[in-house]
């Protein structure tokens, strides 16, 4: 066991504070005190964890369980920091971040299988399956976060899901302190969601994901803006389609980019909607004209998010003292440099509030609490 100190300097808007770090080292397990968690999100709003760990194997997540589990400490699994709001306070627990790494490849049949670690970065786990000409998440390009999280939120975007391309998934389990490999039909995939964040929610800790991806397909194509982007190009390459969609969450603030303002976010902070096809009908009816919509299952409708906050009155760059809603894209709420997430839920609030009394429709939000 080792002990040490270290002073950090931490911004934790609008005050400017220091924490003394130590940093301990119990049978091979790092722990630190006093870990500011800002920094390690992509909002970068929120305070201190009490007890932080960087796990880089199966065995070291096990022992930082019990460890917590023995002194009675709640414990936050932290992934990428893309959808997470942190509260001011901190978390007064344990945050554990997994470091697993590692991506193999076997094939099966027509299918290249990519095992991944959990601590893979997502977007860069993307790059690897073009350049092998893999397709299936070629539209997931330039989502923060790290594969771990992707089959617990079920993460989607311009047209595919990766519910559509996993074949199980490996995790821990924090009640049994067991592991246990799920299929793709037992993690119970549906719109952003799954076994890990709906009926188990809080439970398991994903540490890896097995992916069936296929050589030499062609690009998944049912996005609009994709549809128009390759109008006149009718078998572009996976590459020439992942580089399109980063253009396109650069040009709506969803790409993290340094020193681009508007990146400092969740991503989409609200969920597009799903209504029934009676409730669209009476909104329809209500509005004189239907809204924008999209096909949702058997007799339902997605509605976008961002069209009811507008009409709701929230425009592109509408500001509440050091947050906001980003320039180019109104699902986005950033930080404006020094923004706290009291001001940023008071931004939520004034947003969901709004909107339900303009359609009476609830918004429910993407991030995940932490300290709240």
């Amino acid at each position: 066991m080792y002990r040490g100190l270290a002073l950090v300097v931490y911004r934790n808007a609008p005050l400017w504070f220091s924490l003394t770090v130590t940093m301990t080292s119990i049978s091979g397990l790092p722990l630190e005190e006093n870990h500011p968690l800002a920094p390690l999100t992509t909002l970068g709003i929120g305070g201190p964890a009490r007890w932080f760990a960087r796990v880089g194997t199966e065995s070291q997540l096990v022992e930082a369980f019990t460890w917590a589990e023995e002194r009675g400490l709640r414990v936050f699994v932290l992934g990428g920091g893309s959808n997470l709001v942190v509260s001011d306070r901190g978390f007064d627990g344990l945050v554990v971040q997994p470091d697993l790494r590692g991506v193999t490849r076997t094939f099966q049949d027509d299918l290249c299988l990519f095992h991944a670690a959990a601590g893979e970065p997502w977007d860069a786990f993307v790059a690897q399956a073009i350049a092998l000409d893999c397709a299936g998440i070629e539209c997931l390009a330039g989502i923060p976060g790290t594969v771990g999280g992707t089959p617990v939120q079920n993460v989607g975007a311009y047209g595919q899901e990766v519910a559509e391309t996993i074949l199980r998934v490996r995790a821990f389990d924090r009640n049994s302190l067991r592991f246990h490999e799920f299929t793709a039909a037992e993690c119970q995939f549906a719109y952003r969601q799954s076994l890990f964040n709906s009926t188990a929610r809080d439970r398991f800790v994903v540490t890896a994901v097995e992916f069936a991806l296929t050589p030499g397909g062609a690009p998944t194509l049912r996005y609009a803006d994709l549809q128009r982007a390759f109008a006149d190009q009718p078998s572009p390459s996976l590459a020439q389609v992942a580089d399109k969609v980063r253009a396109i969450r650069h040009s709506k603030g969803m790409l993290l980019v340094p020193n681009d303002p508007d990146a400092r976010s969740a991503g989409s902070f609200f969920r597009n909607p799903v209504v029934s096809a009676a409730e669209f009908a009476a909104l329809a009816g209500k509005l004189g004209t239907p809204p924008p919509s999209y096909p949702a299952g058997e007799l339902q409708v997605k509605l976008p998010a961002a069209w009811l906050i507008e009409q709701a009155g929230f425009a592109r760059g509408f500001r509440l003292g050091n947050v906001g809603i980003s320039s180019r894209h109104t699902l986005a709420l950033i930080n404006c440099g020094s923004g706290t997430a009291a001001e940023l839920l008071a931004l939520r609030d004034q947003i969901t509030a709004a909107v339900f009394a303009r359609f009476g429709i609830p918004l429910e939000m993407e991030p995940v609490l932490l300290g709240f």
